[in-house]
């Protein structure tokens, strides 16, 4: 096991109830300018740590950077973490079937959807779990057609010795300017890569400013303009690309987020205690992005989380 100090993560948001505080939340979060500057750190945002679903968009670069024939949805959803509706799974299936493979050739484990109706309408439908259905299925259909495409063994894609992981640890310290400071296994089985959270903040950032018809640009394109396929009804990415045309979001597992605003300014977003309510990583996201003098006012709502107790507000959960 990888011994690191403990980071010293900083309070970012506080939860007040009846006008007196409740708890907060701690993490580190940066801000980069258009020009590609730290304008905005708070806590350790130098250490490592794991970006979860927000290195999507890289691995997504590195399948086109493998041959991938990969655009609009597909590219989408490759660098999306889906909530399993029906469009998901269909445009899932479609990438694999375009690849001459099927469902089988996925490595990601068995699941139900995530998004709230289609989970609902799986249970009644007496559906069991599938792979299909897991919300990484887009990004392991990606690798596989990228596999496919460029003559690579497709059993083993998920090894991170196989050329296609090889290529995305490359295409990762490419983006980010750094080392990968350890591997590990996601939680759907492909490699994770720990890298700072301002190497993540660089990496969106490298980009959105990378030449026109780039991989890059391609991925961000995609993304912005297909936002259903990269989350799902009611989520927080597809939320966020929907009111705020150009925006790209990501989110990641166990409290990341990442923000690449049109305009060039990124932000990344680490929430020490996982934020598994999903309360405090977009505030102080958005918050974020706001400090660097973008407009966020069309999502300003998300700025601010109600509280309730007796079933109205009696609090909030906002940035400090």
């Amino acid at each position: 096991m990888t011994r690191t100090p403990l980071p010293e993560y900083v309070p970012l948001a506080e939860v007040t109830r009846s006008g007196m505080r409740e708890s907060v939340h701690y993490g580190a979060v940066v801000g980069l300018s258009a020009d590609g500057r730290i304008a905005h750190a708070r806590g350790p945002v130098h250490q490592p740590m794991f970006p979860r679903s927000s290195a999507k968009p890289f691995q997504a670069v590195a399948m086109l950077r493998a041959g991938a024939p990969l655009s609009g949805p597909s590219l989408a959803i490759a660098a999306g973490s889906h909530g399993g509706e029906p469009l998901h799974e269909e445009r899932a299936r479609l990438i694999l079937a375009e690849a001459g493979l099927t469902p089988d050739a996925l490595r990601c484990p068995p699941e139900i959807p995530g998004g709230s109706e289609a989970r609902r309408e799986f249970v009644r439908s007496g559906r069991e779990p599938e792979r299909l259905l897991m919300n990484c299925s887009g990004k392991h259909a990606g690798m596989l057609a990228a596999c496919v495409a460029r003559g690579w063994t497709t059993e083993d894609y998920l090894d991170p010795g196989h050329p296609l992981q090889v290529l995305v640890r490359e295409t990762t310290e490419d983006l980010c300017g750094e080392e990968v400071a350890h591997t590990a296994v996601d939680g759907c089985g492909a490699p994770q890569l720990a890298v700072s959270l301002a190497g993540l903040a660089r990496g969106l950032w490298r980009m959105r400013t990378a030449p026109e018809g780039s991989p890059e640009r391609a991925v961000l394109a995609a993304m912005s303009a297909h936002p259903e396929y990269v989350s799902g009804t009611g989520r927080v990415d597809t939320d966020l690309m929907t009111r705020m045309p150009g925006l790209v979001s990501k989110i990641g597992a166990d409290g990341v987020l990442v923000l690449s605003a049109p305009s060039g300014e990124a932000v990344a977003v680490k929430i020490s205690d996982g934020d598994a309510a999903e309360r405090a990583r977009t505030l102080v996201a958005l918050d974020a992005l706001r400090s660097l003098g973008v407009d966020v006012s069309p999502v300003r709502d998300r700025l601010r989380v109600d509280v309730y107790g007796g079933g109205a507000p009696v609090g909030e959960v906002r940035p400090l």
